[in-house]
């Protein structure tokens, strides 16, 4: 009788790795009686198989692709949002002049050059009233500008 444990034993040993499977195996040998009220034992007190869900997390250089640029904010702001406030014009070397923006959604500040990129805009010249964009969507560019409200005149 202990060869015929044995037996189912070793049957067992060898179906483990196969435990995690959807179909299990049946064993080699169909038991006798008092072999069956052993395998009943063995067989409750298997380890049941075990589901591993798989995790990927990003750790790589610049934005994760996997994000939605909606959510992440990578496309904000918009040039609907942004409001002129000032401009410092330099004449001589226009590459030195300054624009000042506010995002009125959130009432941050933007100090800009020529060539500095907000989002999906790229500040391509600074005149000494206006702002003018390179807005970069879908593959396709196109130009946009602010412009400073009108100075109102005292008299």
């Amino acid at each position: 009788m202990s060869a015929r444990i044995a037996v189912v034993l070793a049957a067992l040993v060898a179906a483990g790795p196969l435990a995690a499977q959807a179909k299990p195996k049946p064993a080699p040998r169909a038991p006798t009686d008092s072999a069956k009220a052993d395998s009943a034992k063995v067989d409750s007190t298997a380890v049941a198989p075990v589901l591993v869900r798989e995790q990927f997390s990003y750790e790589g250089g610049g934005r994760d692709p996997f994000l939605s640029l909606l959510k992440s904010g990578d496309i904000r702001p918009l040039l609907s949002d942004l409001k002129l406030v000032g401009i410092y014009y330099d004449g001589r070397f226009i590459a030195r002049s300054v624009a000042v923006l506010r995002d009125v959604t959130n009432n941050k500040i933007y100090r800009v050059k020529p060539g500095d990129i907000i989002g999906r805009l790229k500040v391509t010249t600074i005149r000494p009233r206006e702002i003018v964009f390179t807005v970069q969507e879908f593959g396709f560019e196109r130009q946009e500008s602010l412009q400073l409200a009108k100075q109102e005149v005292t008299p």
